[in-house]
């Protein structure tokens, strides 16, 4: 049965310094740190690329982060860790993002977490909805 977990976030973005693979002002690579709270009380850590166009509002991005934590669920608090995987593009001011829990990252209680993430930013303030699946504890 589908589940969601709802809650802010908080962010940091942290540019990286070009290690001369990426010395084209268009892309770029960067670290993220985000602290979870709500349903999902965890933290997570991530590396970001990045890649911008003459075109004002177009962009693009992928990410992966690995979150550890505890997830609130109908049954229970339930701890581990799992990969989140974000494709996003920005079409000429039009956002497109994708965010979902990597294939059998999951691990210790959170095993078999199967889901996706919405993430939104109201007046510069970030939350996410977590629509997932999750087997029930042994």
């Amino acid at each position: 049965m589908t589940q969601h977990a709802t809650g802010p976030f908080d962010v940091k973005v942290n540019p990286q310094t070009p290690d001369g693979k990426f010395e084209d002002a268009t892309m770029g690579r960067m670290t993220i740190d985000k602290q979870f709270h709500g349903d999902l009380e965890a933290t997570s850590k991530g590396q970001m690329l990045t890649a911008m166009t003459e075109v004002k509002g177009s962009a693009g991005y992928v990410a992966i982060e690995r979150v550890t934590g505890t997830l609130r669920t109908p049954n229970g608090v339930r701890s581990g860790t799992f990969m989140l995987q974000h494709t996003g593009t920005l079409n000429r001011g039009t956002p497109q993002l994708t965010v979902t829990v990597v294939p059998d990252s999951g691990a210790s209680q959170l095993t078999g977490l199967v889901g996706k993430m919405t993430i939104n930013v109201v007046d510069g303030k970030h939350s996410y909805d977590f629509e997932y699946t999750l087997p029930e504890a042994p």
